[in-house]
């Protein structure tokens, strides 16, 4: 019986595996691409205008449906963000905290690139 994984942040100090997502060239520059991890879809955003990376669950946990990837990236104040292209609603990329209320919040993964590789970290 193969391991279900739920949604689930995990703090870069909680890595245990350093998961190769993909080449830096295959996330486009401000924007992001769904990787799968072990049955889950992952968002890795390239936020090129920041200089920085970020993962989440690419599940927008207010419709349910596999979209985060594919949201609109930017910053409220310093806090770097992405919208859901369905509903709007925004959070935080660092934490995953829900900038519009209290509802619901993203998972987040810390993500390090070397040698022109992107990782993403789990903790399984």
């Amino acid at each position: 019986m193969s391991e279900v994984l739920e949604y689930k942040t995990v703090k870069t100090e909680e890595v245990t595996n350093w998961f190769k997502a993909a080449s830096e060239d295959a996330f486009p520059a401000n924007g992001g691409a769904a990787i799968e991890y072990k049955g889950l879809q992952i968002a890795v955003y390239n936020f090129t205008r920041r200089n920085e990376w970020y993962a989440t669950q690419n599940l927008c946990p207010h419709k349910h449906q596999m979209i985060l990837s594919r949201g609109m990236l930017g910053t409220e104040g310093e806090e770097p963000k992405v919208a859901c292209p369905f509903h709007k609603k925004t959070f935080s990329l660092k934490n995953g905290t829900n900038l519009n209320g209290t509802e619901c919040e993203l998972a987040t993964y810390p993500v390090k690139v070397e040698d022109g590789f992107v990782y993403v970290g789990f903790a399984d």
